[in-house]
């Protein structure tokens, strides 16, 4: 039989029930249960069956049904009450337009750039953590108003479907997604024709692509779809996976998100008559090349480069999820000069058609690292943002170290890369028993600012009965159950096993039994197999007449990374055993479906990676929201949010280098920590049957982790200290010098500035450093006046930043959590020196020392260390 060729025929409502079909579009229904409901009841059994997609259920359910539904009075009127709320939801005020009214300088437009979105499951345009945060931050993004615009590329395979093989391998499928059949829209001009984005390519090629438009709340989401009838054959498929292909395959993917993606928002602000973004934010550097087709547009309307460099930098925010460098995109310097040269590199030294204007080497520039033949994506994102973050306090610190380099001459606490913890969509995660009691508590609909921030608003769940805390924890684990039986029965099946055999699912697992989850991607860092480092004594715990445990694992390995895959087949050997497969299971093709039932129903949440490589983890986080206590080594979130009574922290091993004896040990302590405190807390009952301190530990939980792990705080965050200085430092960076002079003056200034001070600052120097004031025998707070002489090389004494630098010296001579105390300038000296001077208190006792050290300055510089330049005595 010929290969058969699929499209979707959309269904044909009656007039009355036309309003379905936007209901359907808008992604908002995939967090609203009322929405859900109403589409439910047009056809329960269909609507399990479809997966609880809209758009396919619309288009699978039997004309007769929707007459009938048209001529229900009961099920009109609901329509009609949805399709109003969702209109309100859209246009009434929230969060960020209330900021906006009291004062607040805000940015217009924001562009949110990433390589893969998990919004809901029948969008299957994720593969981990990375998608889910992203599609968490549109979801909270919307729910508080903000004008933010989302690109991305539309995969025609999406990620991967898994399964395995009878051994237990991985078995990869790539179904094709028929956008036709997905909340989608395809972006068309005034004319109604398809918009169509140009790249050109080496070799005189194009590479087009056309934009289909996810509706997520208030958010539209863009992706850019290559598979199309005006590309060559070979760049048709350019789009057609996540994360898939060579390195020629990735780098035209990373071309069309960057370059593309702002080639598509312009399209699509114009034709929607919005505003232009004024800040944009890149989720991780696959982005990276958004700002240099940003510096080609400005340099385009007049701008040099330098200036246009620094208005892109002004209104750019980087978010780097990488805590090593073997995780960030690099590409052969070559293969870029050759797609942004056309070729071979011009006679002027410019990139070819793709950037026409731009210096080439300046883009080449952007990339550089230790390696000359590498261009590092990461190190891109950073050159080209004013702003920086990791995604937890430890990652923060984590990556000022791993990109230090960046920035010579300062100490790693001082490199500019803040943090923002991430969170998670509350509803998306949380369980509908959990909503509704907080519905409850608030006594109608829930708030999605400022008042879920609150720590106040989380203490009202001690009202609540300790046995319906425990009821529904027990209800959400028997759920669970019922799940894991109907996907192991699938999974046996799908590797061989005839009906006959599974007679043993009927009863495995045990709603009553303590239950754990461990989920999410498989590279080695993350330990699939650690909790199998002594398979006798896991059996045990698994088995244990009193305290027994039962355990649910699943998670994806990369199609190429067969280390990966190797670990899952050891989870699935031992799981397959007779004596433990009713307590523990490898759950295949993990997704957001499955997620959500996991994060609902496990009692704990197991977390040991190798610290400290794990940025963020918000898998913890969507457990901990439904009551679920986390066991987990300190690192990303848990790091900073683990007090001792939310959960068990599993000692680390830091200092052991050899990293099977760390393994070992890092094991013990979590078999112990599970023999020990875990299982025995959670089998203690009082007379009523209830675990009465572990439900203590769950209200706990949820008070004081609810407030912190929402993603609508992560958006207030980035909102606060990134979206909003950004938009402000553009707006000053545009701004004319003077009154009436031309536009950009202050970025032409900061321009020069720049090139002024990287051309001086080789010839400052600190030529005398002197202390006065100081007793015999000083004491802590005694003050002690410095004096330094600055040779400036040309550069104006408000040009600069001199700093005494005082602390505790330590046995090596250094100076540990030094004090900048910036010094005075008091006049000129002879031989063209500037003279500097502080009167300043003593920080510490002990032994102190100090050093004085001179930094750029400039009103638009972010940071004093942003241009990495920097003088010590």
């Amino acid at each position: 039989m010929k290969a058969l060729r699929r499209f979707t025929v959309r269904a044909h409502l009656p007039e009355r029930l036309v309003a379905l079909e936007r209901l359907s579009i808008n992604l908002r229904w995939s967090w609203d249960k009322p929405t859900q409901d109403l589409f439910a009841t047009i056809d329960p059994d269909l609507w399990k069956q479809v997966g609880c997609d809209p758009v396919v259920l619309l288009g699978q359910v039997s004309p007769k049904r929707l007459d009938e539904l048209a001529t229900d009075e009961s099920f009109v009127s609901r329509l009609d009450d949805i399709v109003h709320q969702l209109d309100d939801y859209l246009s009434r005020p929230l969060w960020y337009q209330e900021r906006a009214a009291a004062g607040d300088e805000l940015p217009n437009g924001i562009a949110y750039f990433s390589m893969e979105f998990g919004v809901a499951e029948v969008l299957p345009n994720y593969s981990g953590g990375l998608g889910i945060l992203a599609g968490d931050h549109l979801k909270s993004a919307s729910d508080l108003g903000l004008p933010l615009i989302a690109v991305g590329l539309y995969y025609r395979s999406g990620y991967f479907r898994q399964s395995l093989t009878a051994d237990g391998w991985q078995k990869e499928n790539y179904p094709a997604l028929d956008p036709q059949g997905l909340p989608l829209r395809l972006l068309t001009n005034h004319t109604g024709d398809p918009v169509l984005i140009d790249l050109a390519m080496p070799d005189c090629g194009q590479l087009r692509a056309r934009v289909w438009v996810a509706q997520v709340g208030r958010i539209p989401l863009l992706l850019l779809d290559s598979d199309i009838p005006e590309n060559e054959h070979d760049l048709r498929s350019v789009t057609d996976r996540l994360y898939g292909g060579d390195q020629e395959h990735r780098i035209k993917q990373e071309l069309l998100a960057g370059i593309g993606g702002v080639r598509a928002i312009r399209a699509f602000t114009e034709i929607e008559g919005l505003p232009t973004p004024e800040v944009f934010h890149m989720n991780e550097g696959h982005a990276g090349f958004l700002g240099v087709e940003r510096i080609r547009e400005l340099i385009g309307s007049g701008l040099d480069f330098d200036t246009a460099l620094a208005v892109v930098r002004s209104s750019t925010v980087f978010t780097t999820h990488t805590p090593v460098a073997a995780g960030i995109d690099r590409f052969p310097v070559e293969m870029v000069k050759r797609y942004f040269g056309g070729g071979d590199e011009n006679a002027s030294g410019v990139c070819g058609p793709l950037l026409p204007g731009v210096p080439l080497d300046r883009v080449i520039a952007f990339g550089a690292e230790d390696d000359p033949s590498k261009f590092n994506m990461a190190h891109m994102g950073l050159r080209l943002a004013q702003r920086a973050n990791g995604v937890s306090r430890l990652h923060g610190r984590v990556s000022r170290a791993l990109f230090n380099a960046l920035w010579p001459g300062f100490d790693p606490d001082e490199v500019p890369i803040g943090s923002i913890t991430n969170g998670v969509h509350a509803p998306t995660w949380a369980a509908p028993q959990w909503l509704q009691v907080a519905r409850e508590l608030y006594g109608g609909e829930l708030p999605t600012g400022p008042a879920v921030w609150e720590p106040e608003a989380w203490q009202r769940l001690q009202h609540v009965d300790p046995g319906q805390i425990w009821w529904i924890r027990s209800q959400l684990r028997e759920l669970l159950v019922k799940d894991v039986r109907a996907r192991l029965r699938r999974s046996w099946q799908e590797r061989g096993a005839a009906e006959a055999e599974l007679g043993w699912i009927a009863t495995a697992f045990d709603p009553n039994v303590l239950t754990v989850g461990f989920a999410r991607r498989v590279p080695t860092y993350k330990r699939l197999t650690l909790m199998l480092r002594d398979p006798e004594r896991l059996e045990r715990l698994l088995l244990d007449d009193k305290h027994p445990i039962q355990l649910i694992v699943a998670g994806k390995s990369h199609p190429a990374d067969d280390g990966g895959k190797a670990l899952i087949q050891q989870v699935v050997r031992f799981a397959d055993r007779p004596e433990v497969r009713h307590r523990i299971a490898f759950l295949p093709d993990y997704d957001m479906s499955m997620a959500r039932q996991l994060y609902w129903g496990c009692d704990v949440w197991l977390n040991n990676p190798l610290r400290p490589l794990e940025a963020c983890g918000t898998s913890g986080m969507k457990s901990a929201l439904n009551g679920g206590l986390n066991l987990s080594i300190r690192d990303g979130w848990w790091d900073e949010w683990y007090d001792g009574e939310n959960g068990w922290e599993i000692p680390t091993a830091d200092g052991v280098s050899d990293e099977g004896r760390r393994d070992d040990l890092e094991a013990a302590a979590l078999y112990d920590l599970l023999e020990q405190s875990v299982a025995p807390k959670f089998y203690d009952r009082d007379e009523h049957g209830i675990p009465v301190r572990w439900v203590e530990m769950v209200r706990h939980t949820l008070e004081v982790l609810g407030p912190k792990v929402l993603a609508s705080r992560m958006v207030r965050d980035y909102t606060e200290k990134y979206y909003a200085p950004a938009a402000q430092s553009l707006r000053r960076t545009v701004e004319p010098l003077e009154e009436g002079g031309a536009a950009f003056g202050a970025a032409r200034d900061l321009a020069l500035y720049r090139q002024r001070a990287q051309e001086a600052w080789p010839k400052i120097q600190i030529t005398d450093v002197d202390s006065t004031g100081l007793p015999d025998t000083p004491l802590l707070g005694s003050e002690m006046t410095l004096t330094a002489k600055v040779q400036l090389a040309g550069l104006r004494p408000d040009e600069v930043t001199v700093q005494a630098v005082l602390g505790r010296v330590d046995a090596a001579d250094a100076l540990v959590a030094p004090v900048a105390v910036t010094m005075t300038h008091v006049g000129s000296a002879d031989g063209g020196l500037e003279v500097f001077s502080t009167t300043t208190p003593l920080p510490v006792a002990g032994p102190v020392g100090y050093t004085v050290r001179v930094l750029p300055h400039h009103p638009l510089l972010a940071s004093e260390a942003e241009l990495g330049l920097v003088t010590l005595a």
